[in-house]
């Protein structure tokens, strides 16, 4: 049977950024309906597994600022949800930091304090990774349990008052003028004042013909968890990033990793994957990136087993700069291209989408779709 929903805003795609969205207009007592192909975390979608590096490694301004706001807005998601989402158990940079001069000052001036610890003394610290030159150290850093902010963002929309759709796909946006946009979900029609379409690896192809995307490029990931070393419990890791220095081996771009409780230690190569659609992706590990990936942990995690691994599948959707698209197209709220790094600003780009939708707010130039 037909049925036809109308409210303010109608927000499509219930990953972390679209379901942050719904949070965050629900939760100002706005008119919001979240529809979402699958269930929440679901694993077709770029926000399922169990952890996130929380990672205010960022020098550009505009990252800054929603890093900012993100972390007391992950404090007030916790608390309205009652559990644990953020743990800050530091980040550590590894290898050459483009731009580490700058990041020293500006992560600094938005309240991110940067150490820098001399190789020896980060061995000591953190015997599980081996260190050849100086690191720079976070301290805000550290682990985001991902599938837990997902459900919580769903949950409390829903709480809130906002309709909240699993098994809705939408198969049509279409504009119906400067104030009213309808997205159709099989027998399902929400009519609306906004959408805000947050679709990740399906942007380019529900936006076909309604808003002109800089081009996007889908991936698809290999990382993999290690198991620790005998004793091991993880408590002590830091998260990190590590960019390439001189090895054994070929280094297919940079590395980052954290602990994940329960499952090891989550390492991955970041963007190196073969581009996919959500039709062709595989979920089969690539045997080089995975080969690649077990090279790095035996030269450069002494606290973890490259032999006992289990790999992950996950998908990146980029535009060419990897920077995000936060921007309005007439009645449409385009949230794309987040490109592997655009889960620890979650509720604050949430909170963004919530204000240009209702006009509260003003597109950033910096994340605009055509820059």
């Amino acid at each position: 049977m037909a049925e036809r929903i109308d409210v303010e805003t109608v927000v499509i795609g219930g990953g972390v950024v679209g379901a942050s969205a719904a949070w965050a207009l629900a939760r100002a007592g706005r008119e919001v309906a979240l529809l979402e192909a699958h269930e929440p975390a679901h694993a077709a979608g770029a926000s399922h597994a169990s952890t996130r590096n929380f990672n205010p490694s960022y020098a550009e301004p505009a990252y800054l600022r929603l890093l900012e706001r993100a972390l007391p807005l992950w404090r007030e998601l916790e608390a309205e949800a009652g559990e644990t989402i953020l743990e800050q158990t530091g980040i550590v940079n590894r290898g050459p930091f483009p731009g580490s001069d700058l990041l020293r000052e500006r992560a600094a001036a938005a309240g991110f304090a940067v150490e820098t610890i001399p190789a020896d003394e980060a061995a000591r610290r953190w015997p599980g990774m081996r260190f050849a030159s100086d690191s720079l150290f976070l301290p805000a850093g550290g682990r985001l349990w991902a599938e837990r902010a997902v459900k919580a963002f769903h949950a409390i929309a829903a709480r809130e008052g906002g309709v909240v759709r699993h098994g809705a796909r939408v198969e049509r946006v279409r504009v119906l003028g400067g104030d009213a946009v309808e997205a159709v979900a099989g027998h399902l029609t929400v009519r609306a004042r906004r959408a805000i379409v947050a679709a990740g690896a399906w942007s380019s192809q529900l936006l076909d013909g309604v808003v002109t995307l800089p081009p996007l490029r889908v991936t698809e990931e290999n990382p993999a968890h290690f198991a620790l070393a005998a004793g091991d419990d993880g408590s002590g890791w830091p998260s990190f990033n590590h960019r390439a220095e001189p090895s054994g081996f070929e280094w297919l771009g940079p590395i980052y990793g954290l602990v994940s409780p329960g499952e090891g230690l989550k390492v991955g190569w970041h963007a190196v994957g073969p581009e996919v659609t959500p039709a062709t992706r595989t979920f089969e590990p690539v045997p080089h990136v995975v080969a690649a990936l077990r090279q790095y942990v035996r030269e450069w995690m002494p606290g973890a087993d490259p032999d006992r691994f289990e790999p992950i599948s996950c998908t990146y959707t980029s535009r060419r700069s990897e920077d995000f698209i936060l921007d309005t197209a007439g009645p449409i709220v385009v949230a794309a291209g987040f490109a592997g790094h655009g889960f620890k600003f979650a509720p604050a780009l949430g909170e963004h989408l919530a204000a240009l939708a209702t006009g509260t707010g003003r597109p950033d130039p910096f994340f605009a779709l055509r820059r």
